[in-house]
């Protein structure tokens, strides 16, 4: 079919990209996987981002709207922005958290500058209380998101972490995944995601 031009991020049934902010980085971290099959497996997926000078994707009580349809969300912002995002209507839902910390960026956080004390999937975790958060999709750049990927079974083809408490988190990052082309290697729960930190061996982007 011929591309259409996107529009503004509407209320869909599929995944909700929360971005609290209009800060540009925090749109282009991460895809949104906006229509699916079902409530759980993604179907298919609009591959736009937005860039400099794009118009905000949403305002706060979009974001909660957007959240409140979704049955699945990817939370890409800041993390500085983190306790912006409404938490209420992602109860009960699967949310990728797509976050990296920088300290030139978010201010020097110490529960996380000592990279022992917690990690910023289990600052989701805690902030999304009711939600069932699962890393994913921090540790590869926005642009090979939409090109690195390839058909199941390829050789060699690239796999991403995913780190979760819930099996149906972990489950489903695991479909969007292998939706854009990528295998996964689960490196276990929220704890060990800090192996997937800023500076950390498995950080590779």
């Amino acid at each position: 079919r011929p591309a259409r031009t996107p529009r503004r991020r509407r209320r869909t049934r599929g995944g909700a990209t929360t971005d609290a902010t209009a800060a540009p980085e925090a749109v282009t971290e991460a895809p949104s996987a906006e229509e699916t099959s079902g409530p759980r497996t993604p179907r298919r997926r609009r591959r736009t981002r937005a860039g400099a000078g794009a118009e905000p994707v949403a305002a706060a009580a979009a974001v909660s709207e957007a959240a409140e349809a979704a049955d699945w969300a990817i939370v890409t912002v800041p993390l500085k922005a983190l306790g912006d995002v409404p938490a209420a209507p992602l109860a009960g839902k699967i949310v990728l958290d797509t976050n990296n910390y920088y300290w030139e960026r978010d201010g020097h956080i110490a529960a996380l500058d000592d990279k022992q004390t917690t990690t910023t999937t289990q600052m989701a975790q805690d902030h999304f209380t009711d939600a069932h958060v699962v890393k994913a999709f921090n540790h590869i750049p926005a642009a090979h998101i939409n090109t690195t990927g390839s058909p199941a079974g390829t050789a060699g083809r690239r796999a991403l972490a995913i780190a979760s408490d819930h099996p149906d988190a972990a489950a489903l990052a695991t479909a969007v995944y292998d939706e854009f082309g990528f295998d996964t290697v689960d490196i276990g729960s929220v704890a060990e995601s800090l192996r997937v930190e800023r500076d950390l061996p498995a950080y590779v982007v």
